[in-house]
């Protein structure tokens, strides 16, 4: 039994007529005739009883068009949900990220969800390189913020924004009410740094380490968020992101930026390149690069052209 049979003898019992029926579905009238004999001849029992003046539905019939009405139903269900599935995939989308995106990714994600509004976004903690890369090349992740640049032949990146990493310090510390510092002016103050393996702390040292300056490091966190809670307890001084913190001002932290030029790093976009990535995902990464940040120029591979 083929589905074309099922529509031919659905469209001849609402028509009530083979030749309107024929011409519904663009078909000359024995062929249409000779389909639904065909299908008869199937099922072993006649479906319609023909008359001079109009077709109609053998008592057998009405069973076999009633079920036929359920399966072509089920089957332009089937088609719509191909072509959302087409266009979204699996309805979800997994970003992996780091902490300080928190303040950069929301308005993407609002607009995106105006455009998808059944869409499932998932976000993903992912914060070293070989981290990244594992999330994107086992499927955990459809696309990565990330501050690691990732140069592999299998793997997109693309540089968004570059951020400032700031000082930040309890309200009480000596260097609180400075109006501008140093890296200089850090020095042998008691340190809470990113763990090893970070990028983030690799920039950090290799800034101090530009200008000569010594760093006393008493801690090692693996979060932002854990940093952040130290230091307002006054137990000791980071660095980290500026844009970590929204824009309105936190009583409970002095935050400051330095003079150092290579106190800063870039957050990127990365993804496998070939990845089949549904149409839905597509505007989300399309979404993301537009806010790339137009007042830098960069080069080819990610650099900053100064």
């Amino acid at each position: 039994m083929e589905f074309k049979q099922l529509q031919y003898f659905v469209m001849v019992v609402q028509q009530s007529s083979f030749s309107e029926a024929a011409k519904k579905l663009h078909l000359s009238q024995p062929s249409l005739s000779k389909a639904i004999k065909n299908l008869e001849s199937e099922v072993g029992f006649q479906l319609l009883e023909r008359t001079t003046k109009r077709v109609q539905l053998t008592e057998s019939g009405r069973v076999i068009y009633e079920r036929a009405l359920q399966i072509l139903h089920e089957a332009d269900i089937l088609q719509q949900e191909i072509k959302e599935v087409k266009w979204t995939g699996s309805g979800s989308v997994q970003i992996g990220m780091i902490e300080s995106v928190k303040n950069w990714l929301p308005s993407i994600l609002l607009a995106h969800r105006q455009e998808f509004p059944s869409m499932h976004v998932k976000l993903i903690e992912v914060l070293g390189r070989g981290d990244v890369e594992r999330a994107l090349r086992q499927y955990a992740v459809h696309v990565c913020l990330t501050n690691q640049f990732i140069e592999a032949s299998d793997i997109v990146t693309i540089p968004l924004y570059q951020e400032q990493l700031a000082v930040i310090m309890h309200p009480e510390h000596r260097l609180a009410s400075k109006d501008s510092i140093t890296l200089a002016d850090l020095e042998e103050e008691t340190f809470i740094v990113t763990s090893v393996g970070l990028q983030t702390r690799q920039d950090i040292f290799a800034a101090f380490a530009e200008e000569g300056v010594r760093m006393n490091i008493c801690y090692e966190v693996e979060r932002f968020e854990t940093i952040v809670e130290l230091v307002r307890e006054n137990i000791g001084i980071s660095i980290i992101p500026q844009k970590y913190f929204a824009h309105q001002s936190d009583p409970t932290l002095v935050i400051k930026t330095t003079n150092s030029k290579t106190l800063t790093r870039t957050v990127y976009l990365t993804y496998l390149e070939k990845r089949y990535m549904p149409p839905a995902i597509k505007v989300l990464i399309g979404s993301m690069q537009m806010q790339r940040d137009s007042s830098m120029n960069w080069k080819e591979g990610g650099e900053l052209d100064e």
